[in-house]
């Protein structure tokens, strides 16, 4: 593997990944070819998402001081795939690439802190993106804000016709 040196500093890497990631999903990739997983990783990498091949040891040993256990998830070859801005973005690619590459197996992981097993990654990838929640609460939030600017513009603009109008009238 290498040096005791180089495993610390995996070890130290991979405790910093988990503490900043919003959710880290563990996958078995047993079964996908070379390309299969380049192909994976591309996608994860469009939608900001790291996707790293651990191993189980080093990943114990880097996770043991936070508040969860993933001892069941770290059997066999393990990857993680890292998301640190949201969440339902890993979950999405991963569920969504395993429909079509049944090799791919979701273990589980941890989201938001809290462990994570398969059932609730696919639930989770069932959610909008960050930025369609985003939306949709501007708009949520525009909507009203229209019509009260449509409320408010109706007396005022009386009040612009009127003095028009009596402007027109004293012109004449």
């Amino acid at each position: 593997m290498g040096t005791r040196e180089e495993k610390q500093q995996l070890v130290a890497e991979l405790k910093d990944k988990f503490s900043r990631a919003r959710a880290a999903i563990l996958t078995d990739y047993k079964g996908l070819n070379v390309a299969e997983i380049t192909e994976l990783r591309r996608k994860l990498r469009e939608q900001g998402v790291e996707y790293k091949v651990v191993k189980n040891t080093l990943t114990k040993i880097a996770v043991k001081d936070f508040e969860y256990n993933l001892d069941e998830y770290l059997e066999g070859p393990t990857a993680v795939a890292f998301g640190f801005d949201d969440p339902v973005a890993p979950a999405k690619v991963l569920v969504d690439f395993a429909k079509d590459h049944k090799q791919l197996e979701i273990k589980g992981g941890v989201v938001e802190g809290r462990v994570a097993d398969k059932a609730m990654i696919e639930q989770l990838a069932k959610l909008p993106r960050k930025e369609e929640l985003i939306a949709k609460a501007v708009g949520a939030v525009q909507s009203p804000l229209y019509g009260i600017v449509w409320v408010l513009q109706g007396p005022i603009l009386d009040l612009v016709y009127t003095l028009q109008a009596i402007q027109d009238k004293k012109a004449s």
